[in-house]
């Protein structure tokens, strides 16, 4: 374990020192003033906790739990990291891996639950975030967005450039798109640090554009890092998983749920969870928190800190599909947690099911556990993509181990 001493009142992050090892976290001393003509003074305990990976043998699968009544199977292995998942009408199913900068095409065409097609499809630096409509496959990078129409055999065609000007990189590379109800494509962009003021406007968002990449323009602000976003299928309304900010101890930032509004401010990086002030970066000038806190609009639901949300989908799956849910999931949320990496014990390395009541989240439970093994020391999976199967069935993949997994009804 290494811990830091955080000291607002040094002018970067990149200032942390180094203090001993101790055997647990000490209180948060806390003074944040509104103006910057009075000391910040924030002492934070930050832990490192990578728990080592294990090969994911049939032996360690088998212990995975899922809920009464489900079972849970390995739909396909050998995909290096495999990322994101889409999954046409027909059933192909689309993987991006971003190391490799490929989009593999996997098929189970015997119907047994198991993948026995897999063919890279497309080449792209950074592939990431997958999205299909109308007969093409949409796949976002860093910088650029493509499009590339869909043959029968699930191959793809040429691949066109929408975009090449996405914001750069940092911290937070991985984009993700998706269409909404309204035909517009959104694109999250992370930010390019844990917390500081971005200069480009477009960091930290969710954007907005058309189909063919015009008319771009910054729907949401003030989200650190929204990867997994979906519309609730009853009420139309968008809902992200914001990623909280590091270095804050192990039991903050927690992880956001949000309500997404056009021209919104969720208030990254200067306000968190419910309401509390990030002691560093200041706000800038005159401008103080609570008038920066007035105008963020705060998270429905907190999840566990640093448990990493990546991808979220809704079922909506019939329920007489040959896999399917009951009737109970309808509507709801399932949600990778890909894991922490700075926190004294691990969070996250888990699917987790929320239950939506009227359209609104009131609970996250959890659905996939099992990838912490040897008291919690070790891991064979960090759950990131996941998308659901014509036949009702969910699937999900983990980029440690290079595996699908398929959870279906028993």
């Amino acid at each position: 374990m290494k811990l830091f001493q955080l000291s607002a009142m040094l002018g970067s992050m990149a200032l942390l020192s180094l203090l001993t090892a101790c055997e647990k976290d000490e209180p948060v001393k806390l003074q944040v003033p509104e103006r910057n003509d009075q000391p910040t003074t924030a002492q934070v305990t930050g832990s490192v906790f990578e728990p080592a990976l294990v090969p994911a043998t049939d032996e360690r699968i088998a212990q995975l739990r899922v809920p009464s009544g489900f079972r849970i199977t390995k739909f396909a292995d050998g995909l290096g990291k495999p990322r994101m998942i889409a999954v046409s009408p027909s059933g192909q199913i689309y993987v991006s891996d971003r190391a490799a900068g490929t989009v593999t095409l996997l098929r189970d065409t015997n119907a047994d639950g198991v993948a026995d097609l897999k063919q890279v499809v497309a080449n792209i630096r950074n592939a990431h975030g997958l999205t299909i409509r109308d007969g093409k496959l949409y796949i976002v990078a860093i910088n650029e967005l493509y499009s590339a129409p869909i043959n029968s055999d699930g191959t793809l065609g040429q691949s066109q450039t929408l975009i090449n000007n996405l914001p750069d990189a940092g911290q937070h590379p991985n984009r993700t798109i998706a269409f909404g109800p309204d035909g517009y494509l959104y694109i999250t962009v992370g930010s390019t640090c844990n917390a500081c003021a971005e200069p480009n406007v477009e960091h930290a968002t969710i954007l907005r554009a058309n189909a063919d990449g015009s008319n771009r323009i910054v729907f949401a602000r003030g989200l650190r890092n929204t990867i997994g976003f979906g519309w609730h299928p009853q009420t139309g309304e968008l809902w992200g998983f914001d990623h909280g900010i590091d270095w804050l101890g192990d039991e903050q930032q927690p992880e956001e749920l949000n309500q997404i509004k056009q021209n919104s401010f969720y208030g990254w990086p200067y306000i968190y969870g419910d309401g509390n002030y990030n002691p560093h970066p200041r706000p800038m000038g005159d401008t103080t928190y609570a008038q920066i806190l007035a105008r963020t609009t705060l998270p429905v639901l907190l999840y566990e800190a640093h448990a990493a949300p990546l991808a979220m989908v809704f079922y909506t799956a019939p329920t007489s599909a040959a896999g399917a849910f009951s009737a109970d999931y309808q509507n709801d949320a399932f949600v990778t947690m890909r894991g922490s990496w700075n926190r004294s014990q691990p969070s996250g390395y888990k699917v987790v099911h929320v239950n939506f009541e009227n359209g609104k989240p009131v609970r996250a439970t959890d659905f996939v556990t099992g990838f912490l093994v040897n008291n919690n020391q070790a891991q064979f999976g960090r759950p990131v993509g996941i998308a659901t199967l014509p036949d009702g069935s969910l699937v999900f993949t983990e980029d440690n181990n290079g595996v699908m997994y398929r959870v279906s009804r028993q």
